[in-house]
């Protein structure tokens, strides 16, 4: 991930940087910090890049010119993200900063004195974002916070991926409390069931923990976890038929935006993906109230529905599935051993046995999250699968050579495993009239929806 910091104090920036997990990722070539000096950029002889504000008011006022043409410089004409770090912006969470970490690229603009001309914010800028609310002399602090936050969420710059994964705010939960050496300190032990070597109760006890522990300090942000768990379970009464959201909302990759019973609408943690659950009609034309005008995609389960929403929101269906689930909690045995996470050096593999040139970006995205998984045999790659973005399980595909083998249904296996290894609800869409897709499902012990899933795109 390239991060484009365009300062008045570049060496700020750059020292920030030098140290520690950020400085181990630079040197790795993981992510690139490049501080712009937007002094370099003035037309003024003395280096000025302030000026007095139009209708007085105390305090300077930094003039667009040289900051629209720093950031020329780095964005070359092309879209980037850029963000403005000022007090009036969002307050910056977990959630944006994961957002955030999933572009290429990312400009941070650092105001001074009195702001920044808002002609040149109006034209450039995409987010406006605040560290809190409070005021500092200068965004070079919140910008060196915003890196080191997405920075970590970047694959491979922590030592191991579960850091990431189950820290504070994971979940709207607050994280477990730890131990280290020795077993015993200033009279107070290690909790026992640490030292027990039983995984399960370990587990149990660590969400215990976290729940008390939100409860207590953070109870705005335990009142949502309830929420969104009392929804859970409303909607696991169906859940063959409910199981796109219910595993969002399990894994905390969907916002709950409005539940009642047992229908409930929410949208991806990326803003782009709306959802809605609901058993009839009715329910479906409530829920739709909830969903923006400018909603591109949408996710649903009611066929009743797929008319309103072609009026009011000019949503197509552009897919129609099947949704197969796995209910039970225990793993699937898996046949074919050599399955790992699939090499970016082979990226080429992929795009010509799944989606074309099109799908490039999206494969390689997959990759890099460590949601692509690769099958070899003798060391020759031997097929892939991979899980969505949104969840689902799929992106199945077996080299002809490896066919009546037992390669399909292991990689399918396994992607069922990756996902109740990771707190969710493993479920696949398959594309009506996919028939054989269908009888491995079920060969496999996964059961089908009576209900079809709808995919709708403006």
């Amino acid at each position: 991930m390239d991060f484009h910091v365009l300062t008045l104090f570049p060496e700020m920036i750059r020292s920030g940087c030098g140290d520690s997990i950020l400085k181990r990722a630079t040197e790795g070539g993981l992510i690139k910090v490049n501080a712009v000096n937007i002094r370099d950029f003035t037309l003024d002889k003395h280096g000025k890049v302030d000026d007095y504000t139009y209708g007085g008011g105390a305090g300077m006022l930094m003039q667009a010119q040289p900051v629209y043409d720093a950031w020329k410089s780095v964005t070359q004409g092309k879209k980037v993200r850029t963000v403005y770090v000022t007090p009036q912006g969002n307050t910056f969470t977990q959630k944006i900063a994961k957002s955030l970490a999933k572009e290429k690229e990312l400009v941070i603009l650092c105001g001074h004195y009195e702001g920044i001309d808002e002609r040149v914010l109006d034209e450039i800028v995409t987010d406006r974002i605040s560290i809190g609310d409070y005021v500092l002399t200068g965004g070079e602090l919140p910008a060196l916070v915003m890196i080191d936050a997405m920075a970590r969420l970047v694959p491979g710059v922590l030592g191991s991926e579960e850091s990431a994964q189950t820290e504070s705010f994971e979940n709207d939960l607050l994280e477990y409390p730890q131990y280290s050496r020795p077993e015993v300190w200033n009279g107070k032990a290690v909790p026992a069931v640490l030292l027990s070597g039983d995984h399960e109760k370990i587990k149990s006890w660590r969400i215990k923990q976290a729940k008390e522990r939100t409860k207590k300090w953070r109870p705005d942000l335990f009142e949502k976890y309830e929420e969104r768990e009392q929804t859970v379970k409303r909607l696991m009464k169906h859940k063959k038929e409910n199981a796109y959201m219910i595993d969002s909302l399990m894994r905390g990759k969907a916002k709950l935006l409005y539940a009642k019973e047992g229908a409930a609408v929410a949208v991806s943690e990326n803003g782009h993906t709306y959802m809605i659950c609901c058993d009839d009609k009715e329910q479906g034309l409530e829920l739709m109230a909830y969903l923006p005008k400018d909603v591109k995609l949408l996710l649903h389960n009611c066929e009743q529905i797929n008319d309103a929403l072609f009026e009011r929101f000019g949503l197509k269906v552009s897919d129609e599935c099947y949704q197969s689930v796995y209910t039970q909690h225990v793993l699937l045995p898996i046949k074919h051993k050599d399955i790992r996470n699939f090499p970016l050096s082979e990226i080429d593999y992929a795009v010509a046995n799944y989606g074309g040139e099109s799908h490039r970006e999206y494969l390689m995205e997959l990759i890099q999250k460590g949601d692509f998984f690769a099958a070899y045999e003798d060391e020759r790659l031997a097929g892939f699968c991979g899980v969505h973005g949104g969840g689902s399980l799929g992106l199945l595909y077996v080299d002809p050579a490896y066919r009546r083998t037992s390669i399909g249904s292991s990689l399918a296996s396994y992607l069922v495993n990756v996902s109740l290894e990771r707190g969710g609800l493993p479920y696949a869409h398959i594309r009506v009239g996919n028939e054989a897709s269908l009888k491995m499902q079920e060969k496999m012990g996964l059961y089908v929806g009576k209900k079809k899933v709808y995919w709708t795109y403006k």
